[in-house]
This record gives structure tokens, C-alpha cells and sequence, in this order.
């Protein structure tokens, strides 16, 4: 009995072992594969609930600015003012030029639809049909899992925006990173100076001692000088009249912050440095893009193509790349006769060049005179 059940449980386990192997090492099955399963829960989250979220990632931003503004005038605008009344009138004009840029562009990345295909119409600029939406995709549109559309020349669904980026509001959506990553970097430059005063060299009146100073009582004489007390009633006030002297005697700071003012200070600290951390990285990433005329999802498809295209010792080229300074051009407007003053530096409504559903490429560019 004893051998024929070691003999059966050696077959289980041999079947078992065939089981895996046939479910693992096959063509069917790779290492992509199985992550794509294990992510597919997370997946499902994303795309169920990232849009019931996105109105409150708005009010945080929208709260998070209003907080970090009030502080700034609350705290930084007193101090320079105190300080000098012309290097504050200049802050001020500079300060309220990057919130204008800020509110500006966050409010128009948020309210601007990304770009949809028309739908209900023949697309000649088709290249391919979405298998989630069962429609037309003119090229370098992609389908968003959140918006469950397809959107032209995606970048990618960003639910601080509580929208997709894409076509008709990525200008948007860089211009306020930058002006974000700008204007935090003014405010940590201009109050470094309110900062080191009253967060590294004040204290408040808060300061308690930890150890009790262990030391001679004394008493001043009437000349002035120190006596040690060794006696409790020596040199008592009833037998001799108090010492006067001209020693000075400590000024109470009637600038030095209160706990909240303290707070609020280390709460922008920690918020500028955030921000400036996070969104000047993601701001240089995107601009690395923007130089290279792609968008967060071209990204990686054109990182694949490519090291297809070298297993087999050829180029890859990406056709929507026409070099840096054409690509900025094209993707901040400065086209038909637009300025940059008027265009990056104030508040612009002009749309992007074109329609979205077809783009030029360096195969078929129109002459430098022409163009775009």
C-alpha cells in the first residue's frame, strides 16, 4: 500500500510539473505576458474608477494653489515690503504674471477636449480601426481606457486634469507645468531669506529648557559686580536696597513668528520642494518629447519599433521628427506669423495647426517657405 501511494504521488506530481511547463514555456506564454496578467486587477481599477476621481484631484490642485498664494502673500509680501517697497512692487509684477500663467493654462488643460474622431463619417486619413471602439483611427490617435474613446495624437490620461492630454490641449497641459515649476522656483529663491530668519534662527517663544542649568546663585552687588549666595538670606532685599546697574537687559522680538506663521512656513517648504521635484522632472521629460517629435505613447512604440528594426541592422526614423526647432515651433504654435512674446509668455486661446486627423511627415514636408 505504501508504495502504490508513493508511486501514484509521484505521478500526480510528474503530471502537475507537465501541466506548468506546458502553460509556461510555449510560444504563448512570456514574461510580458505574465505581468500583463498580474496588472490586469490594477488595470481594472485605473480604468473604472480614475474618472470618478479626477474631480477631486482637481479641487486638490485648485486648493493646494490657493493655500501656497495666500501664504506667499500673507507672510513673504509684510517681510519684502518692510525690507524694500521697489524690490517688492517687482516681485509682485513677476509673481502675478506666473499665477496668471499658472491658473491660465491648468483652467484651459482641464476644460479643453483632447480632440475626438468624428464619428458617423467617412475618415480618408484612416489608418487602422480601434478594436475597443469598432471606428477609424487616423494616425497617432490611440484608444483612453478612462474616457473609453479614441483620442487624437494621445499622450496620456491625466487625472490631476480629470482629462486626457492629447491634440487639442497639450499645450496646455506643458505650459502649466512649466509655469508651475517656474513659479515655485521664485518662491523658494525669494523666500529663502524668510525662511532662514525665522525657521533656522529664531525659535519662537515656545523654547523650553530640557536640562536645568546646574551652576552658583548670585546676586549683583552695588557696584555691579557678581556675589556667589551661599547663605539663602544672604545679601537678603530687606537688609540691603536692590543693585542698580547698567547692564543691558534682552529686547523681546515682537517679529518673531507665531506657531501658525512657523507651520504655514514649513508647509510651503515642503510643498514648493514637491512640486518643483516632481513636475520639474516630469517638465523636462516632456520637453525631451517635444524635441523629438513624440508624444508619452509614441515614446515607447517608437523604442520598440527601433529595436526591431536593429535586430535586423536597419534605422528606424521617426516620420514626425523634423528636428528640435521645427518640432517646438509646431507644438507651441509660433506658426503664421505668431510671436513668442504673445504666444508662450501671455495667455493664448489659438488652437494647435491643423485638424488632427492628418499630419505632415518628413516625406512629405512642404517647402521651408511653406511651411507649416
Amino acid at each position: 500500500w505504501g508504495l502504490y501511494c508513493s508511486s501514484r504521488w509521484r505521478l500526480q506530481w510528474s503530471y502537475m510539473k507537465h501541466c506548468w511547463h506546458s502553460l509556461t514555456f510555449n510560444a504563448h506564454m512570456n514574461s510580458s505576458y505574465a505581468t500583463d496578467v498580474c496588472m490586469t486587477p490594477i488595470f481594472w481599477i485605473v480604468d473604472n474608477y480614475t474618472h470618478c476621481l479626477g474631480p477631486f484631484f482637481v479641487v486638490g490642485v485648485a486648493a493646494l494653489t490657493t493655500a501656497v498664494v495666500s501664504i506667499a502673500y500673507w507672510i513673504g509680501l509684510p517681510f519684502w515690503w518692510a525690507k524694500s517697497q521697489l524690490a517688492t512692487i517687482f516681485l509682485l509684477l513677476v509673481g502675478n504674471w506666473l499665477l496668471l500663467n499658472v491658473i491660465f493654462h491648468y483652467v484651459m488643460a482641464v476644460i479643453t477636449p483632447a480632440g475626438y474622431p468624428p464619428e458617423g463619417v467617412s475618415l480618408v486619413e484612416a489608418v487602422s480601426m480601434c478594436a475597443k471602439c469598432i471606428s477609424p483611427k487616423p494616425p497617432r490617435t490611440h484608444h483612453c481606457s478612462v474616457c473609453n474613446r479614441c483620442i487624437l495624437k494621445m499622450d496620456h490620461h491625466c487625472p490631476w486634469l480629470n482629462n486626457c492630454v492629447g491634440y487639442g490641449n497639450h499645450r496646455y497641459f506643458f505650459l502649466y507645468m512649466l509655469y508651475t515649476t517656474v513659479g515655485c522656483l521664485f518662491l523658494i529663491v525669494f523666500g529663502l531669506e524668510i525662511g532662514h530668519k525665522y525657521l533656522w534662527l529664531d525659535h519662537g517663544d515656545n523654547w523650553t529648557e530640557l536640562e536645568p542649568l546646574e551652576g552658583q546663585p548670585v546676586k549683583f552687588n552695588l557696584s555691579g559686580h557678581i556675589i556667589p549666595v551661599t547663605h539663602p538670606h544672604e545679601y537678603d532685599e530687606f537688609v540691603l536696597p536692590p543693585a542698580i546697574h547698567n547692564l543691558p537687559t534682552p529686547q523681546l522680538d515682537t517679529d518673531a513668528p507665531s506657531t501658525g506663521r512657523r507651520r504655514a512656513l514649513w508647509f510651503m517648504a515642503f510643498t514648493l520642494v514637491s512640486v518643483v521635484l516632481a513636475l520639474g522632472t516630469l517638465s523636462f521629460w516632456h520637453a525631451k518629447l517635444i524635441t523629438r517629435g513624440e508624444t508619452s505613447v509614441e515614446a515607447h512604440i517608437n523604442q520598440a519599433e527601433a529595436k526591431r528594426l536593429l535586430q535586423q541592422q536597419r534605422v528606424y526614423i521617426n516620420p514626425y521628427n523634423f528636428g528640435g526647432k521645427k518640432n517646438w515651433k509646431l507644438f507651441l504654435g509660433l506658426v503664421r506669423g505668431r510671436s513668442f512674446f504673445r504666444t508662450v509668455l501671455l495667455p493664448s486661446w489659438h488652437k494647435p495647426d491643423g485638424t488632427g486627423l492628418s499630419f505632415h511627415t518628413v516625406h512629405d514636408a512642404p517647402f521651408e517657405d511653406e511651411w507649416p
